[in-house]
């Protein structure tokens, strides 16, 4: 068995890097001798003081939902959405075109599949919210047609 000689010297010098650096624990090691030297912080939760508040001058206004804009196309998946078949091809559509009921209006691919995003009525495109190879999220709106 080996014999471990403490060094108290390197203790304190271990102790000071852990104070000045907020770390909780610091370990040492030459050959097969280790030092470890842990802190216990005790972390004291001060409850919250409410805040008092003035009352309102008037009632506040119901404030309605925000949701997808009128017309807007929105994701069905998590992923990412591309406005044309391929790089440098031209997009599937663009602002101002009008556009058929089941006609492809852009791409969201996820897990390497590309799920084409088709028109769900015919009107005419108003605005594309997200940009090509953007992330986007279920429920995001992609475009909207009027």
């Amino acid at each position: 068995m080996t014999q471990f000689n403490i060094d108290g010297d390197m203790i304190r010098t271990l102790a000071e890097i852990l104070k000045e650096s907020g770390l909780t624990e610091i370990e040492y090691a030459e050959g097969e001798s280790r030092i470890r030297v842990a802190r216990h912080v005790q972390i004291q939760a001060t409850p919250a003081v409410p805040e008092l508040a003035a009352a309102p001058a008037e009632p506040p206004k119901a404030e309605t939902p925000a949701g997808p804009p009128a017309g807007a196309v929105t994701s069905p998946i998590v992923g990412t959405a591309y406005l044309a078949s391929e790089p440098g091809a031209k997009p599937f559509v663009s602002v101002g075109d009008a556009v058929k009921a089941g006609q492809t209006v852009l791409i969201v691919e996820a897990m390497k599949v590309m799920n084409p995003i088709r028109a769900p009525k015919a009107g005419t495109v108003r605005e594309i919210f997200v940009s090509d190879a953007q992330p986007v999220e279920f429920g995001e709106p992609l475009l909207a047609i009027e």
